[in-house]
């Protein structure tokens, strides 16, 4: 009978350890939608993102900045912070897997009362011959107690897998970030190349445009022109002087932007001004599609998240399963310290294994279980997303220079022609053969054209940087 009945308390226990074994289902996912085989039906393999930075970019000035900007940007070195938390949690993930020792040294008095069990027997019991057990009792404790967890269904491992996957995301993230800082700066440069360039052009167009004002007041005193024509070539003057303010201005703030790049106060940047319009646009090459996910490190950081997030799917999932510990404990004890490390008399040792599974209320262990799996799932999406946003920008800016290209030899055929056209258009005003507001609409328009010429060469050089960056380049 009564072994009927502990056998029958043994199968309810297995029976109630099998239910609690009984996890969620894990969430469906869609898959992964493949990458086009090339950008724009090309077939080149090479790919200009495998060039280093140092080596894609000639302006020695420009080398000089990034070369400060990835040693003492603040983002990249917040970046390298979060690599090194990253790398604390892998060695928290390691360290679960192992046992814990910890070591204890207890003093402490035990006082039973006498209308107690304890002390009741106590009260006639001999501690050591013909010595009654005291009321207050003094009890020394020292050794090492350490537990296990058996990591039987691999819960403790996934988390470490976890780990280490965000860790290597953390640094893939560091390495966009710094992909990023590097185009950012080149391209903050150029910009800064492109306002003195138009620097340049303004205050050439101003000395014209004095030049103009001091004949047409010449004219005036002679007659020859009015009141009306020296106001309206004053006017284009002036209003020339306050753009050479304004790009004065905005050249202060680029400089102040590229030391900001670099984690420093507002200073000078040295550059050649001269290299804008005299240097050569670099060849692009893009490679195949399938290079993307090789380097660009915004790929790869969103491939290792989803690493990481089916990892703790699984570490969620283990959760429903029986928990086995190993525990147990060596060391000394005694009631003084005097006999304290005498042997065998006073060494102690314990060894115990458990097992635990959740039976009842396990609306915690669900819920971060359905969590872990959004999360996957999200994982998923964003790395479909990283990748389709990489195409696009690499399919885009192929698409810019082309254009840009054809823009820029249009811009430098209508900059040509209306450059001839101020010194017909005077030649013909001092004869009388076209009037003052003919000149004056020329200049403007030869300011305008050489101002959109010089934003279209800019922009050439930004798009180089954009492609470079788009195609994962730039950050090592």
């Amino acid at each position: 009978m009564k072994n009927s009945r502990i056998l029958t308390y043994i199968i309810v226990f297995v029976a109630s350890l099998m239910w609690s074994c009984k996890s969620e289902q894990t969430l469906q996912q869609g898959s992964i939608k493949p990458i086009p085989n090339s950008f724009n039906n090309s077939n080149d393999s090479a790919s200009s993102a495998n060039i280093r930075w140092k080596e894609y970019f000639s302006d020695t000035n420009l080398l000089t900045l990034l070369d400060t900007a990835v040693g003492n940007n603040l983002d990249g070195l917040i970046a390298l912070q979060r690599i090194e938390i990253a790398k604390a949690g892998v060695q928290y993930s390691k360290g679960a897997l192992l046992p814990t020792i910890n070591g204890i040294a207890v003093p402490k008095i035990n006082r039973y009362g006498l209308y107690t069990m304890d002390g009741a027997g106590n009260s006639t019991t001999d501690i050591q011959r013909g010595r009654i057990i005291p009321t207050n009792l003094p009890d020394y404790l020292v050794g090492f107690q350490t537990i296990w967890e058996a990591d039987i269904w691999g819960k403790l491992r996934n988390r470490k897998k976890a780990a280490i996957a965000r860790y290597m995301a953390s640094a893939e993230g560091r390495n966009w970030m710094m992909t990023n800082v590097v185009a950012q700066v080149a391209n903050s440069y150029y910009e800064l190349l492109a306002l003195d360039y138009e620097l340049e052009i303004i205050e050439e167009t101003i000395s014209l445009q004095q030049n103009a004002f001091e004949i047409v007041t010449v004219q005036k005193e002679a007659g020859a022109a009015n009141e009306l024509a020296v106001k309206q070539f004053k006017a284009q003057l002036l209003n020339s002087k306050a753009l050479e303010i304004q790009v004065k201005q905005q050249i202060i703030e680029s400089e102040s932007r590229i030391n900001h790049l670099l984690g420093r106060f507002p200073q000078p940047i040295i550059r050649d001004k001269t290299s804008f319009a005299q240097s050569n646009l670099s060849e692009m090459q893009t490679g195949i599609p399938s290079d993307l996910l090789r380097n660009r490190p915004d790929i790869r950081q969103s491939e290792l998240e989803l690493v990481a997030a089916k990892a703790d799917v699984k570490s969620a999932k283990a959760m429903f399963y029986p928990t086995f510990h190993l525990t147990g404990g060596v060391g000394f004890q005694a009631f003084e310290p005097s006999l304290l490390f005498t042997t065998p008399q006073s060494f102690i040792f314990s060894l115990l294994g458990s097992i635990s599974a959740p039976l009842i209320n396990r609306s915690a262990i669900k819920a971060e279980f359905k969590a872990a799996n959004a999360f996957q799932v999200e994982a998923l999406y964003n790395y479909q997303k990283s990748i389709l946003n990489g195409y696009v920008e690499v399919y885009n800016e192929l698409q810019n220079i082309k254009n840009l290209q054809q823009i820029y030899e249009i811009r430098n055929e209508e900059v040509t022609t209306l450059s001839q056209a101020i010194e017909t258009s005077f030649d013909l005003f001092r004869t009388g053969r076209a009037t003052y507001l003919e000149v004056l609409l020329t200049q403007q328009n030869a300011l305008n054209a050489k101002l959109d010429f010089t934003n279209t060469r800019k922009n050439q050089y930004i798009s180089r940087v954009n492609l470079y960056k788009a195609l994962g380049g730039g950050w090592y």
